[in-house]
């Protein structure tokens, strides 16, 4: 009896031991977030008439007791604290102050239409912002304040971020003013691949981060800013553990340039791209998935005058190497506009290096016509019907030379693509086709089992898709 107490008693002050350790190896955050919430501020963006505050906390976001204690918007302080005439709307957010005559920083997407920006300090002041630039782009705000002697954060580094990293966001989460979350980083680099902001490869964190923190730091260790908090992945509206933050390096960037100029210049090679599946590698020969597709050049960009070709997949910018389209924007996008680059490209079997020359991506970019049908319909063994485009419509496109509409898809491995009736085939593999029959004749030798790849235009956007070719008397695979 005295051997079984004395063993469960030995393996009690082990566990309470190691548990004790294990709690003292976990970081605290009171120095860091003494030292800096001060420099965090919350920031109200008025918004007259109609317009849409993205930031703006609805009432059924707001849990029911908080509408209970606080009344209709739900939080202290909030909307509901603050009279609203007919149309009237605020958007709440945070930011933080990097220089002591009142710069601040926080996001486009807080302020972005606002009538009137009020900032509230850690002091409880409520000074009047001017917004001094915005960059879409980045979804970041300059903002200035009239006042002297404020307290500011320390600028980081963001390159030396490691998933697995502590980090701490401080902000206003439904308005409650400096609001401490911690966590870890999740990811770095992660890009969306959209036209939303593609050129940010983002801090992903699993930092719970809710609607108010927009705009707000997220902190190392060491008490330094490495990034912006800007957006949350969420079905709900309120955090699930996925949250992006915007490099700090971008973001300082991108103020330095809206101070000097008013306006951010960003990179452009020229080439419109694509992820790269394994059906699409498949048919490209390619050895494994990956790379950016290049399914569009800009005429007389820096890629077309470097011999890059529609159909090339690009393999790495400067040395880093594209796992995924989305790597590549913000590489090229933060590279300077006239400095020279190196692309690997792959081509026809075969791996080569292209030098090029960065351009300047354009401050407003032009839309395309849409399309209709026309005459000369085909027949091949994917099962796509196209017509020849009339010359209207090649002139609304402002194509002369390649082109057929698909006006129907029968065949079911087809269907089961992206490809869609009023899409403009421009490409059989890297042959242009400009008529049904010259559509027909590129598919001759398809054989059952490849994978045909389709450069497809619709609206303004134009991507490869990898058709498979079907079995004996249609049969498909899966």
């Amino acid at each position: 009896m005295y051997k079984a107490i004395s063993g469960k008693l030995l393996l009690f002050i082990t566990l309470a031991f190691v548990s004790a350790s294990a709690w003292a190896d976990l970081p605290d955050f009171t120095q860091l977030v003494e030292k800096n919430a001060p420099a965090v501020v919350n920031v109200q963006a008025t918004h007259n008439g109609d317009a849409t505050a993205s930031g703006e906390i609805d009432d059924q976001e707001v849990p029911e007791i908080f509408r209970r204690f606080f009344g209709p918007g739900g939080v202290p302080g909030g909307p509901g604290g603050h009279p609203r005439v007919d149309g009237t709307r605020i958007s709440l957010g945070s930011g933080f102050i990097i220089s002591g005559d009142g710069y601040i920083l926080t996001n486009n997407h807080v302020v972005e239409g606002a009538d009137q920006v009020v900032v509230r300090l850690s002091d409880r002041r409520e000074l009047d912002a001017k917004v001094i630039g915005t960059d879409a782009e980045s979804d970041i705000a300059l903002l200035k304040v009239s006042a002297t002697a404020l307290p500011i954060v320390a600028i980081g580094d963001s390159n030396k971020l490691k998933p697995g990293q502590w980090v701490v966001a401080i902000g206003s989460p439904f308005n409650f003013d400096h609001s401490v979350t911690h966590g870890v980083i999740s990811y770095v680099g992660r890009g969306f691949g959209g036209a939303d902001q593609q050129y940010v490869p983002f801090i992903q964190t699993d930092v719970p981060i809710n609607r108010g923190n927009s705009g707000g730091p997220l902190f190392n260790l060491d008490g330094q800013v490495v990034g912006i908090n800007s957006q949350i992945y969420s079905n709900t509206g309120s955090s699930v553990g996925i949250s992006f933050a915007i490099p700090i390096d971008i973001a300082m960037n991108t103020v330095d340039q809206l101070k000097a100029s008013g306006h951010v210049s960003r990179g452009m090679i020229g080439v419109q791209i694509q992820n790269v599946d394994r059906a699409m590698a498949q048919g490209l020969n390619l050895p494994r998935s990956g790379g950016a597709l290049v399914n569009k050049l800009t005429p007389g960009s820096g890629a077309e005058k470097a011999d890059v070709r529609v159909g090339d997949v690009i393999l790495s910018y400067n040395g880093h190497d594209i796992e995924q389209s989305s790597d590549l924007p913000p590489l090229v996008g933060n590279s300077k506009p006239g400095s020279n680059a190196e692309l690997k490209v792959f081509r026809d079997g075969k791996t080569m290096t292209v030098p090029v020359i960065v351009g300047e991506l354009p401050h407003d970019k032009s839309s395309m016509a849409s399309l209709g049908g026309a005459d000369n319909k085909s027949s091949n063994p994917l099962g796509i019907v196209v017509e020849d485009l009339t010359a209207e419509q090649r002139k609304q496109l402002g194509l002369k030379d390649q082109g057929v509409v698909i006006a129907d898809i029968k065949g079911a491995a087809a269907r089961r693509t992206a490809l869609q009736p009023g899409d403009v085939v421009l490409m059989v593999g890297r042959k242009p086709v400009k008529t049904a029959g010259e559509f027909d004749a590129a598919l001759k030798d398809a054989k059952p089992g490849d994978s045909v790849m389709l450069l497809v235009r619709r609206d303004d956007a134009t991507q490869f898709v990898a058709v498979p070719v079907p079995g004996p008397k249609g049969k498909d695979k899966g």
